[in-house]
């Protein structure tokens, strides 16, 4: 399969660049920045791995001076984010490379912005749960190269973590966190194991159909000053293009990339779906199956998935995600059910006829959802994971600050609306 194309912004500026192999590139493109001493960022199960290595050789070759942080969390918190700020504010390092999934490179976002302005750790962090300052400026340059085909991490300007001490998800977002480079590597996910495939692909799925039915961007409130504009900006004419054809890669791919780590057609078209849902939701955003998700990997107990090695417990992301949506998009469906037709056809179902019900809409688009996650193996709902309904009011506390998401649902969840659908989440099928 010979792939290789490398996107520039209207400005020139080069924003990614995607073929098998391309991480081998990572020294010269820092050589071209002028860049001489970089920090190299992964986690301890990479940090051996072909990617990591591949990019440390590249470094090396371009004579790049490095030092290497392997403490990033799978499933970062606020502890192991400021692990990372304290290295990348000692090292005064000209720029980063973050080798791994998503939370690599959200570490990387966040260590980048705290060395370079230095503030209380809540300062950037989204209101209500942080203050929401706006990160004041530019800062230094990261390559990220992703190892999942996932979270599309590379290509938006959010960095999500743990809260620990209140047990939920948030993050930091602005444009000036999105990295410089994006190397979109498929030979990357060959090291992916199947539960981590298969969570991370659903995840890319979630992200282009949340974004795709957000609440339309002229529905949006103005804020004062187009540098308050929030990151994510409901659905548009441009996202909707990257969020539909991540959803068509999505359907025609995900269950052989799971499969088969060695199909790297499957896996090119999965990390390319990852990296297109990316530019859509990174402009349109996320809503209620995101939002949902946060308490659901913050009050995680003993769960820990076959095939994903951690020594504690964790729902990985885009299994948090998933598990909600089926219920979520019943819900939605009123709201913009031809969107929800739409996105049910891309899938796979058969749409007879074109008056279908709001809430027909709604159950066929669950339905391809709950098809997809039994052929990948993810467990039947929140239950399996260690859930009860005595959870449900926790669960609930924890979405309703989630307001970065949230609101962008096209139907409006009241408290009582969340514990209906954490309700209808329990069981998938």
């Amino acid at each position: 399969m010979k792939l290789c194309k490398r996107l520039r912004s209207s400005n020139g500026q080069l924003q990614s660049s995607f073929w098998p192999g391309v991480t081998r590139e990572v020294g010269m493109d820092l050589v071209d920045m002028g860049i001489k001493r970089v920090l190299l960022m992964t986690d301890k199960n990479l940090v051996d791995l072909p990617p990591v290595q591949t990019a440390l050789d590249a470094l090396k070759k371009a004579g790049i001076d490095y030092d290497v942080f392997s403490e990033v969390r799978v499933e970062p918190t606020d502890i192991s984010f400021k692990a990372a700020i304290d290295v990348a504010t000692q090292g005064k390092y000209e720029a980063y490379v973050a080798v791994g999934g998503g939370s690599t490179i959200d570490t990387a976002k966040a260590a980048n912005l705290y060395a370079t302005y230095p503030d209380d750790f809540l300062a950037y962090v989204n209101a209500p749960i942080g203050q929401s300052k706006p990160v004041p400026g530019p800062v230094k340059p990261l390559i990220a190269i992703p190892t999942t085909a996932g979270t599309g991490s590379e290509t938006t300007g959010v960095a999500i973590f743990d809260l620990t001490d209140r047990h939920v998800k948030t993050g930091i977002a602005h444009r000036h966190l999105k990295p410089t480079l994006g190397l979109i590597d498929p030979d990357n996910t060959k090291t992916m194991p199947p539960v981590v495939a298969a969570a991370s692909g659903l995840d890319v799925l979630c992200h282009a159909l949340e974004s795709y039915t957000a609440i339309p961007f002229n529905e949006r409130p103005l804020p004062e000053r187009p540098l308050l504009r929030p990151a994510y900006q409901g659905s548009n004419p441009i996202s909707d293009v990257w969020a539909l054809r991540a959803i068509e890669l999505t359907s025609k791919y995900i269950e052989r990339a799971y499969r088969d780590p060695d199909d790297i057609e499957a896996r090119s078209n999965m990390i390319l779906a990852s990296s297109m849902a990316g530019m859509g939701f990174g402009n349109a955003g996320v809503h209620l199956c995101h939002g949902m998700s946060y308490p659901v990997s913050g009050m995680v107990r003993n769960y820990r998935p076959e095939g994903l090695k951690t020594d504690y417990a964790i729902v990985p992301h885009g299994m948090s995600v998933i598990l909600n949506a089926p219920a979520v998009f019943r819900f939605t469906a009123m709201a913009c059910p031809d969107r929800h037709l739409e996105a049910a056809r891309l899938l796979g179902a058969s749409i007879s006829n074109t008056s279908y019900s709001a809430e027909e809409a709604g159950h066929l688009l669950a339905s391809e959802i709950v098809r997809l996650m039994k052929a990948l193996d993810i467990p039947n709902g929140l239950s399996a994971i260690g859930f009860t309904k005595e959870d449900i009011p926790a669960l609930v506390k924890g979405t309703l600050p989630q307001h970065r998401v949230t609101k962008l649902s096209p139907r409006p969840a009241s408290a009582e609306d969340l514990a209906l659908l954490f309700d209808d989440s329990m069981r998938a099928w």
